[in-house]
């Protein structure tokens, strides 16, 4: 996402050489994110995202980019991965491990409808069930463990009373561990800014590298937090409750579910949370990068503590 490796339209080119995709007309950075290098990559056959990794290696993506593939041949709507002349998904530009994938259409959307937010949990159940037949097995690297140890070298950087309300949700979150829950494939990192909207349909969900298998229901707080969010924090009840009806709509939640809803949603935000923290202030090294607010996070926590409606009832 954001561009740590340069490439230059000198080097793009004998990379594309290797692909049936025209010759390049433009390469454009994208500034958004903090994990990987991605770029526009425009030819006379079409617009495409080339992505290269920075921290993944070429033997740690087949789970990402197989993923991809099953998924597609699936019917849900992701950008499917391109073959290069020797038939392989994975490639290697700049000394990175590399991925192309054709633009989709539609757009992100800052401020989601209700409408979309229906769309988008309808689409996240159907890839939940999609991905039941895929055999790739991922552990989640971002989970209580590493959130946990994480948090534990922040606390020096912020303020006492921050730190203790760091502390206190992660002792919350060690008392919960989901054991009986429904998991399966999670995308793990479905913001706005990795879905793409067509009008209120889904033009399809993007950005797969933090996938992993995980608690379905961490998947949805994760999307809810994101795309029902209001900028103080609080959750616009509109929309949650369209996104959930649109979820349950094709898989509906088991009672277990239902009454870890709440602890879900707090265990969601913490997650971002402390991966704000971390790259705010151990940031790393890029051209153009952003780091994202870390508060705004703990302002969804405080607001989930404080709530009293989860919109499931």
């Amino acid at each position: 996402m954001s561009v740590f490796t340069t490439v230059s339209a000198d080097e793009l080119r004998p990379f594309l050489a290797r692909y049936p995709l025209g010759e390049l007309l433009e390469l454009k950075g994208i500034a958004a994110g903090v994990t990987n290098t991605n770029y526009f990559v425009t030819t006379t056959q079409g617009r495409y995202v080339l992505t290269l990794f920075e921290t993944l290696r070429s033997d740690e993506l087949p789970y990402y980019v197989n993923l991809m593939v099953h998924l597609g041949e699936q019917g849900i709507a992701i950008a499917a991965p391109i073959a290069n002349a020797a038939g392989e998904y994975i490639d290697t530009l700049n000394g990175r491990p590399t991925l192309l994938v054709p633009c989709l259409p539609g757009a992100v959307i800052e401020q989601p409808n209700a409408a979309q937010c229906r769309q988008v949990g309808q689409m996240l159940a159907q890839m939940h069930l999609a991905a039941q037949s895929y055999a790739g097995q991922m552990a989640n690297p971002r989970g209580p463990r590493w959130w946990t140890d994480t948090a534990q070298q922040m606390y020096p950087y912020m303020a006492e009373a921050d730190a203790a309300q760091l502390h206190a949700e992660v002792q919350l979150q060690s008392l919960h561990k989901f054991d009986q829950l429904p998991r399966g494939v999670i995308h793990a990192d479905l913001f706005r800014d990795n879905a793409l909207m067509n009008g209120d349909e889904v033009g399809g969900f993007i950005d797969f590298y933090y996938a992993c298998n995980d608690i379905l229901l961490y998947d949805l707080a994760i999307t809810l937090n994101d795309w029902c969010v209001l900028a103080d924090g609080d959750i616009d009840d509109t929309r949650a409750r369209a996104m959930l009806a649109g979820y349950q709509s094709v898989r509906a939640l088991t009672a277990a579910e239902v009454a870890d809803w709440p602890v879900m949603l707090r265990a969601a935000a913490l997650r971002f949370w402390v991966s704000r923290l971390l790259d705010f202030y151990q940031p790393a090294a890029g051209e153009m990068t952003f780091a994202k607010d870390p508060t705004h996070f703990q302002r969804v926590i405080q607001h989930h503590a404080a709530r009293q409606d989860f919109w499931l009832a």
